[in-house]
């Protein structure tokens, strides 16, 4: 394996976990988008803060601005297809770790429903059982108290907003969620309650296995 680096390295709270000439891990902050937006207001993010350190970078994925934790990022473009890939065809270890509103009934299980954008409300995600795209979703909870329930997430689909969506659809929003959350479980807490807690991908250039953790901050 070629050299790379593991390092705690801090831009403004983002943390590089790991890099060499492939590919970046980054722990991001809550609050800080994934890509730039619209508009030079909107273009301080994951990937232009990686493009201005190392000169090139593309997501092979997103978190939403909201959610924290564990992103990879390519740092060429063969890698960029490979990682691209990899989340294509579902081969990417991804788990999250969310507290929600009220007590789940079951200790674990799944969440299987079709997803779609909801074109007269974007950014919202829909439930639609005719044009929505298969989604799964497994849970298990961690923790259990009188109001909400902490739960360890593995999404085996990476559909925009699927977390959110099938948590919602239950009747049990993650507690700050100011898309899909009803008035008192938005007011719980003051930043969306889920966190990207584990990623590993193949390398793009040796194969090797990479896999980082990284600990929920709520």
């Amino acid at each position: 394996m070629f050299a790379g680096r593991r390092t705690p390295a801090i831009m403004d709270h983002m943390h590089i976990l790991y890099f060499d000439r492939a590919l970046a891990f980054v722990d991001k902050p809550s609050g800080l988008l994934s890509v730039p937006g619209k508009g030079e207001a909107k273009r301080d993010s994951v990937i232009a803060r990686l493009a201005d350190r190392f000169g090139w970078a593309r997501e092979a994925h997103r978190l939403d601005m909201d959610t924290s934790g564990l992103m990879v990022v390519a740092l060429d473009a063969d890698s960029h297809r490979d990682l691209c890939r990899q989340f294509r065809d579902r081969t990417v270890i991804k788990q999250y770790e969310a507290v929600v509103w009220g007590v789940l009934p079951d200790p674990a299980g799944e969440i299987r429903l079709p997803l779609r954008a909801d074109i007269t409300n974007r950014p919202h995600q829909v439930v639609d059982y005719v044009a929505g795209k298969a989604a799964l979703t497994r849970f298990e909870v961690i923790e259990t108290r009188a109001d909400r329930t902490r739960l360890r997430l593995t999404p085996a689909t990476g559909r925009s907003h699927q977390l959110r969506v099938h948590l919602a659809s239950l009747g049990h929003p993650i507690l700050g969620d100011d898309l899909y959350a009803m008035a008192e479980a938005l007011a719980m807490s003051s930043r969306l309650l889920l966190h990207a807690t584990r990623l590993g991908v193949a390398h793009p250039l040796s194969g090797e296995r990479l896999e980082f953790a990284s600990a929920c901050p709520f």
